[in-house]
């Protein structure tokens, strides 16, 4: 394959898959990786492999600071302005099961 339809193949599959995501989402693929997939910080679960309701239970938790170790303080900053709704929002993308 030429390298520019390859570049454009790409260009293609990234953008719908970008368009999937929830906007949401974004802040936390640094650490979380794209889909999900990667242990935050080396030290997270990898929430992917998470149920919805487990996912769920641990954001809520973080942001009334119920739940969580290492990185309880780095998460509660990020959840903190998420309704339930956005919450809910969030999980449906990333959690697949």
């Amino acid at each position: 394959m030429k390298p520019i339809v390859r570049t454009i193949a790409m260009a293609i599959i990234v953008g719908a898959v970008s368009a999937q995501a929830t906007p949401l989402y974004t802040k936390c693929v640094a650490c979380h990786g794209a889909e999900g997939e990667k242990a935050a910080l080396g030290k997270s679960m990898i929430i992917k492999d998470m149920s919805k309701a487990d996912f769920i239970t641990a954001m809520k938790g973080y942001k009334d600071g119920s739940y969580g170790k290492d990185q309880k303080a780095l998460m509660k900053a990020q959840v903190t302005a998420l309704s339930d709704a956005q919450i809910e929002e969030i999980a449906s993308f990333i959690v697949k099961k």
